[in-house]
């Protein structure tokens, strides 16, 4: 190790870190290839087929002819998981107890009628019914 000069050092370390990004892009134009909509089934396989076989000239060819569109379907993908988090999270929080167990949303009128009925069958004291629609209020 004492005759590898630092530069070298250096010099390898960046051929390395840009061999694993041309991985990561190689990658990137594979699953994009794929997720596409508006490519059909022998555009898609004439694609893989141009990246795999000439990896250099096929992504760089793939990044101008579709560079753009494939930041468009990039967005479109983050708008839809996002809507659907958000879906899920209202989802969530519309159903009893927050935790998505089932059963449909129920308001305070609801919860407030069930507790009246409690107080009303005996098995809440007047106390218990109080600090329960209190902490329902709240």
């Amino acid at each position: 190790m004492d005759d590898y000069p630092l530069l070298d050092l250096f010099w390898t370390m960046l051929e390395f870190f840009l061999w694993v990004l041309w991985f990561f892009l190689l990658f990137k134009i594979i699953t994009d290839i794929f997720r596409s909509q508006d490519l059909g089934g022998w555009g898609k396989a004439g694609w893989t087929i141009f990246v795999i076989l000439l990896p250099f000239l096929g992504v760089f060819v793939y990044v101008i002819a579709r560079g753009r569109s494939m930041g468009e379907r990039d967005l479109e993908q983050a708008r839809r998981t996002d809507a659907a988090f958000k879906a899920y999270v209202r989802d969530a929080a519309a159903s009893p107890g927050g935790g998505g167990g089932g059963g449909g949303p129920t308001s305070h009128a609801d919860e407030l009628a069930k507790l009246a009925d409690l107080k009303s069958s005996g098995a809440l004291t007047e106390v218990e019914y109080q600090r329960a629609k209190d902490k329902l209020l709240a």
